[in-house]
């Protein structure tokens, strides 16, 4: 702690060095000299309270404002949505989880294959073109209802009666065949309104949105990856022999996969648009205050721009980028440039 030093002892040493005033005069002058370093802080203080320069600061401010949102607009114009790029068919269907009818003006010749494959009776595409529904609720699928609903009508069926009495008359008989009938009929109706309770229950629908965004993830891997999109696309060119010769050792053969691919960048864009999207509309209806979402939105628009840039950098505009962003609606504003979310 430094040391105490009286003001009168400071008086009596300026004294000493040839001061004749007053103490009391000393004092006044000692405090009344500000030092230069503290004057720009005195006038930033008046600055405050002075309302023609805050006038002047709001009007730059809003001025600003102003020029950041006309540079956002002509960015928007010229490049597209960052966020939500353009409107499609297959981004629509997020909302429900049901993937869309075909439309007419549809001729992709990537689609028509995929049209040729819906013709076959036991099978379903996957994608935009999709006519049936095979997605529902609780891990369900179509045809697991479709089995359970046949197998639970083939055990509340009646056990047929068997007359052993040889001695019957025509009013009876008659009167069994009535009760008979009766019962079948109200037994098929318990049944049909049993089925569509549990349609109703297992329907997407009825569902949340964390339900439906499990399935839309699930549709993306069934749509982008490559274990589908392999029998399509066409293939990439082979490797050139120039690359061969001053690289012998490079394996030019795939390795087959283990299972659906679920981590080609094609099926992580096509994950991170159906996420963008449900939380873009959370926060444009419910959650406009909310400041975390906000910032998660920011993180997965940047991350699907990271993917963006790679897969373009690799497919080089080939049917495989076409594709994706044919089906998404991504525009250029999703991956070229800065991207700034306010």
């Amino acid at each position: 702690m430094p040391p105490r030093v009286s003001v009168f002892s400071s008086l009596r040493a300026l004294n000493g060095h040839g001061c004749t005033a007053s103490p009391s005069t000393q004092i006044c002058r000692t405090f009344a000299s500000t030092p230069i370093d503290r004057a720009s802080t005195v006038q930033q203080k008046r600055r405050h309270r002075d309302p023609y320069a805050l006038a002047q600061a709001r009007a730059r401010k809003a001025a600003n404002i102003s020029r950041q949102q006309v540079l956002e607009q002509e960015r928007t114009v010229a490049l597209g949505d960052p966020v939500r790029g353009v409107s499609t068919p297959f981004v629509q269907s997020f909302e429900t989880a049901i993937a869309p009818t075909p439309t007419p003006s549809s001729t992709n010749n990537t689609h028509a294959a995929t049209r040729n494959e819906a013709s076959s009776p036991n099978q379903s595409p996957p994608g935009p073109n999709a006519q049936t529904e095979d997605y529902r609720n609780f891990y369900l699928t179509q045809n697991e209802i479709r089995e359970a609903s046949v197998r639970s009508e083939q055990l509340t069926a009646a056990v047929t009666e068997q007359d052993f009495v040889e001695a019957q008359t025509p009013e009876e008989k008659q009167r069994r065949e009535q009760e008979r009938q009766q019962n079948e009929q109200e037994r098929k109706e318990r049944h049909a309104t049993a089925t569509e309770a549990l349609n109703r229950i297992v329907s997407l629908a009825n569902g949340s949105s964390k339900d439906r965004l499990r399935v839309n993830i699930q549709r993306c891997v069934d749509t982008f990856g490559r274990h589908q999109t392999d029998k399509q696309l066409p293939p990439k060119p082979p490797v050139a022999e120039s690359i061969l010769l001053k690289n012998p050792s490079a394996n030019t053969q795939k390795t087959e996969r283990a299972g659906p691919d679920t981590g080609s960048s094609e099926v992580q864009i096509a994950i991170l648009t159906a996420k963008i999207k449900t939380l873009a509309d959370f926060l444009e209806s419910r959650g406009k205050p909310d400041k975390i979402n906000k910032r998660n939105l920011t993180i997965l628009v940047h991350k699907r721009q990271k993917h963006l840039q790679y897969l373009r950098r690799k497919e080089r505009g080939g049917p495989r980028w076409q594709h994706l962003i044919e089906t998404l609606g991504l525009t250029e504003g999703t991956w070229k440039g800065e991207i700034s979310l306010r």
